[in-house]
């Protein structure tokens, strides 16, 4: 063994359980009651700790161009973030290059994230120039390991997409085994309610909020899966924030569509009384879809523990607040649009369980097991289980800390959680079996992280990663 970690609750998605677990050539070799090392094996002992795989956060935007600013994280520092918050595989999404195929965007994130990553990670495509070309390339992303493709029926005039787009890209993942995940807001009704609000004069951050109503994004929820059903696909929703949205996932799912949902941290935890704060701080809230009414938390909280919700993820979008944010201080539509939270995610799912709304089990499952099973990730990520990568968590359910920006890892400037007291927290990291984050330092180095080609959804393939650079 190069690596045996004793002593420890070893917590998966359906068990719970005391065992060493030994590691050998990065991955999983054995779990036993006792596991014995010799002279040249690192031990851990987890005595009093829970071990849990490593989490899998399947929405990211790192390095991501943006039409009013850039994110802030590029793949070095948003990954050693990720890692301090107990995630160990990521997939970012790849926007498409003005101009340029899907195949070359690929490229040219990949330029960007190879030699950074300190983390595994994997590539959603977005399909934001719906060209005969474009769509003609889908076919070949489940080659390149990209087995999901993102649009966006929001952002008039940027990314958004027509209902005739959408269908033909559900029947294209369809006949190559993808999935299609859909940012479901009503972008016509966004920009009549946009346009009304500052012929108004009503220009704060507040109406951020105010223009993009629990209705618009029902409606074009309740759009997007009657177009996978009418093409007889799967289709994933992203980011679902209120209740209006998640009754319409709740209906497809019963009419037998393929139909998967997640929410975000910030949707079980952040509520619209972000607007009454002074001044422009109500600026770090602006993200899509916004923050919701005080009674929304509850319902998604409520749905997770239920299962009509399967993952939560970050949706990092890291803007900085100064320089970034602030240039829309006079006008909601000039804020850049999005939030951090990559490292934030798991401790504040966490609190679902300190609080008695989740079990360890189901965290684990919201966490890593089903974003990765969704995903073509499992059974390399998400579990704990001989064969699979040593991907793991060391958790310490009882230590309570406060959340500040001094004490995160990400580049940008802010944490919408600041001050927030919160319980639980990841000791040690480990990705396929090498120790990256320790006592609260980074350990790992820059460019292990390795790109994993993703299974499909028709033949459940499993993932794999590559072990030399392309």
């Amino acid at each position: 063994m190069d690596l045996i970690i004793k002593n420890g609750t070893v917590v998966t998605a359906s068990d719970t359980f005391v065992a060493d677990i030994g590691v050998l050539n990065g991955r999983i070799s054995a779990i036993a009651d006792a596991i014995e090392a010799d002279s040249r094996t690192k031990i851990i002992d987890a005595a009093g700790r829970l071990v849990m795989p490593g989490g899998v956060d399947v929405h990211t935007h790192l390095d991501t161009p943006g039409l009013l600013a850039d994110t802030e994280d590029d793949f070095l520092s948003g990954t050693i973030a990720a890692a301090h918050g107990g995630t160990t595989s990521i997939i970012n999404f790849c926007p498409q290059i003005k101009g340029s195929g899907l195949l070359e965007s690929l490229a040219e994130h990949r330029r960007r994230a190879d030699p950074k990553a300190v983390i595994d990670f994997a590539l959603h495509s977005i399909v934001s120039d719906p060209s005969e070309r474009t769509l003609a390339e889908l076919s070949s992303l489940p080659g390149e390991g990209v087995t999901s493709f993102k649009v966006f029926m929001a952002y008039k005039g940027d990314t958004m997409v027509d209902d005739g787009t959408l269908i033909r890209v559900l029947d294209e993942a369809q006949a190559n085994g993808a999935l299609v995940m859909v940012h479901a807001e009503n972008g016509e009704a966004v920009e009549f309610l946009r346009d009304r609000f500052a012929g108004e004069g009503k220009l704060s951050p507040r109406y951020h909020a105010l223009s993009r109503p629990p209705r618009v994004e029902a409606e074009a929820t309740a759009r997007a899966i009657a177009l996978a059903e009418l093409a007889s696909a799967s289709i994933y929703i992203v980011h679902v924030s209120c209740g209006e949205a998640l009754e319409e996932v709740i209906r497809g799912k019963r009419r037998g569509v393929d139909v998967h949902a997640e929410t975000c941290a910030h949707y079980l935890h952040i509520t619209d009384a972000v607007f009454d704060t002074p001044g422009f701080e109500g600026g770090k809230y602006v993200f899509t879809p916004p923050p919701r009414g005080s009674h929304q938390p509850k319902l998604i909280w409520d749905a997770l523990a239920r299962g009509d919700l399967e993952v939560v993820s970050s949706d990092h979008a890291p803007y900085n607040f100064v320089g970034g944010k602030d240039i829309g201080r006079d006008d909601f539509r000039q804020i850049p649009n999005g939030a951090p939270g990559i490292e934030e995610r798991m401790t504040l799912v966490w609190q679902g369980v300190a609080n008695g709304q989740l079990s360890p089990n189901r965290f684990v499952d919201l966490v890593a097991t089903t974003p990765a099973k969704i995903f073509g990730l499992y059974p390399c990520k998400g579990t704990i289980a001989v064969g699979s990568d040593a991907d793991l968590v060391i958790w310490n359910p009882d230590i309570t800390r406060r959340l500040t920006r001094d004490d995160l890892h990400s580049a940008v400037d802010y944490t919408m959680f600041e001050g927030m007291e919160v319980l639980g927290a990841p000791e040690t990291v480990i990705s396929r079996g090498d120790v990256i984050v320790q006592g609260g330092a980074f350990t790992g180095a820059t460019g292990r992280g390795r790109y994993i080609h993703r299974g499909t959804v028709s033949t459940s393939r499993p993932a794999r990663q590559e072990t030399q650079r392309s």
